[in-house]
């Protein structure tokens, strides 16, 4: 499975982003996929994720009601939706795919494909 991620750039504080990710080379209607981000300096951490059929999302308490996660089966792409950003969301967002669903949804280690990541800037 390749992830293909795209869509970071530099944003004002407040601005939108959407970034989106692209996967090939598997069954991706089967996968539950995530977003996680990393600042510099700092750990990986959960953004959000989405359940394969798109029913069920689940997001970091520091970006609930202001990020969206959405997933379009048919084009094998997940989308997140980024609005009024802030500096502290600067970090490289990845993408990745979790091929068995397991428990935690949180967690780096249930997911098995990653994406390379796209870098988002938000200037205050």
């Amino acid at each position: 499975v390749q992830l293909q991620a795209s869509g970071g750039g530099l944003v004002q504080a407040g601005g939108s982003l959407r970034l989106s990710c692209v996967a090939s080379g598997g069954t991706f209607r089967r996968y539950r996929m995530g977003w996680f981000r990393q600042a510099p300096g700092k750990e990986r951490e959960f953004v959000t994720a989405i359940t394969s059929s798109g029913g069920s999302t689940y997001y970091a308490d520091s970006v609930k009601g202001r990020f969206t996660i959405s997933r379009d089966n048919a084009k094998n792409t997940v989308s997140l939706q980024m609005n009024s950003l802030k500096p502290e969301d600067t970090a490289v967002y990845y993408c990745a795919a979790d091929t068995y669903a397991g428990p935690d949804v949180t967690m780096i280690y249930e997911y098995d494909y990653w994406g390379q990541g796209t870098l988002v800037t938000v200037s205050s």
